[in-house]
Order: structure tokens, then sequence, then C-alpha cells
């Protein structure tokens, strides 16, 4: 681990872990650090990232967040893993995201809109998922969406503006789930709807509002 740094930039990577079985997708964090930090022109070593994922041990289930600072420097750190609501109610926030702002691309500190909205969540809802502009869907604060329309399990299009999340990537590369440019109407008219992140997986989620 690094010296601490007084820049409190930093590229983030959170994802979990199980006894036994080690980080959860711990690769494919490692590779979109590893794409982030070039992206940013931020000194990144992989062979010290994976060092430390794999020294890491615990008894229970964790939640991770591994950081990257300017200078290159690493830290690993970890908290107890709560378990999941089994339904997210979750609800539109009134911000519109500009889907040309490069920083939705990438996971940083660089969120404050995401966690202001989370600091101030109405009671009762989970989660908060954002429009863009244009009116397109793009994701939640902590999450990637995914719903069934006509048959087809869609997730938001890059192009909309938003993370390209770890567990959305892995669902891509197996053929789960569809890119798609969806709006309001779609996750309105879905079937069936879900948020996901690495950490958690997929969580059923019910619209309201």
């Amino acid at each position: 681990m690094s010296d601490v740094t007084s820049d409190p930039f930093r590229i983030i990577e959170t994802f979990g872990y199980v006894p036994g079985q080690g980080m959860t997708r711990g690769a494919r964090h490692l590779a979109r650090m590893a794409r982030t930090a070039a992206q940013l022109d931020v000194a990144f070593d992989p062979a010290q990232a994976e060092r430390l994922m794999t020294e890491f041990d615990a008894d229970t289930p964790r939640r991770m967040r591994m950081t990257l600072d300017r200078t290159g420097g690493l830290e690993l750190q970890d908290a107890p893993l709560a378990p999941s609501e089994p339904l997210f109610r979750v609800e539109l926030h009134e911000t519109r995201l500009d889907p040309a702002d490069p920083w939705l691309r990438v996971k940083t500190t660089e969120r404050s809109l995401y966690d202001q909205a989370r600091a101030a969540l109405p009671e009762g809802i989970d989660e908060l998922l954002f429009l863009n502009t244009r009116g397109e869907l793009c994701e939640g604060t902590i999450t990637n969406v995914f719903l069934e329309l006509q048959g087809d399990l869609l997730t938001p299009a890059l192009s909309s503006g938003l993370l390209p999340g770890v567990l959305r990537e892995e669902m891509l590369a197996e053929g789960r789930v569809k890119e798609a440019v969806l709006t309001e109407a779609d996750l309105r008219a879905a079937a069936r709807l879900w948020i996901g992140n690495s950490l958690r997986g997929l969580i059923p989620a019910q619209l309201v509002g």
C-alpha cells in the first residue's frame, strides 16, 4: 500500500469477497481499473493490485473497495456485507445527465451528483434512476439497469451516458443481455425490472412514482 496523498481523487472498484472463492469478478475489476487508469493517464501496477486481492482473507463475505490515486498508490479496504433487500423500490431522479459527460463512463470519486442523490434517498426508496437530456434511460446511483421488454432482456447503451458496470459487462459477454437505447416509456412498459452491480448481483426492482 502507498503513502496517503492529499489529493482526494481516486479511481474506484467495488466488489465482493466470498470465503473460499476470493474476489467476485476480480479479474474483470482489475481490467476495468487498468482501462480507466490508461484513459486518465494514471500509473497502475496490475501485479500489485492482484497481490492485494490474493493476499486478502476473511471468514465472512465482505464488501471490498480498491482505490487508485493519481500517483499510482493502491489501497484495498473491506467492510461487512449486509444482506440485500429482496426487492428494491426505485424512482426517477429529477436531474438529467449529459450523455457527452466523459466522467459518467469511469468509476472515480468524481461522482458528487450520485453521492448527493444517495444521501438524500426518499423514505422507502432504495435506488434512484437517471435519464439523460435526450430522455434516454441511463443508470442508478450505484447500479446498472436491466429490463425485460417484448421478451428481450435489455440494458441501456453506453452512448446514453453511463458506467460500463462489471456485472453488465459479464452479462453482455455471456449473451444474457443486449444493449439498447431505452426511454422512460420503455422503463414503464417493461414486463420486469432489475438493477444490479458486481457486489450485489441482479436485484428485482419496482418502479414507483
